[in-house]
């Protein structure tokens, strides 16, 4: 089973590619990981850590990291929501650390 040193570097390369930073908060980071880990082994899949999962894998499909929400946060804010995922501008601190509010449509958070 991969470990969450083990999910940090696979996905450090993978999303650097596309332009989306780990948080320089490694303790945080490796904290909201180790969370991935365990949605996936409670769900089946990693749900975000920073949201409720419906148990429900389709329902949930637009919370399974990396969300379908991170690229707009990003785009606006230098972070996703739970801040796993910024800027390199959010990174260097040339953009302010703002909350993200949540765009999760309401109705999508209801069982």
């Amino acid at each position: 089973m991969m470990d969450k040193e083990q999910l940090y570097e696979m996905l450090e390369r993978a999303q650097e590619a596309k332009g989306y930073y780990f948080n320089k908060d490694r303790k945080k980071v490796l904290e909201l990981l180790e969370s991935l880990l365990i949605n996936r082994e409670r769900y089946g899949y990693m749900a975000c850590p920073c949201r409720l999962a419906s148990e429900d894998r389709e329902r949930d499909r637009d919370i399974i990291c990396p969300c379908v929400y991170r690229e707009p946060d990003v785009a606006e804010f230098g972070s996703c929501y739970c801040n796993l995922y910024v800027s390199r501008e959010w990174n260097e601190g040339k953009i302010p650390e703002t909350y993200v509010p949540e765009r999760r449509p309401v109705e999508k958070m209801l069982f």
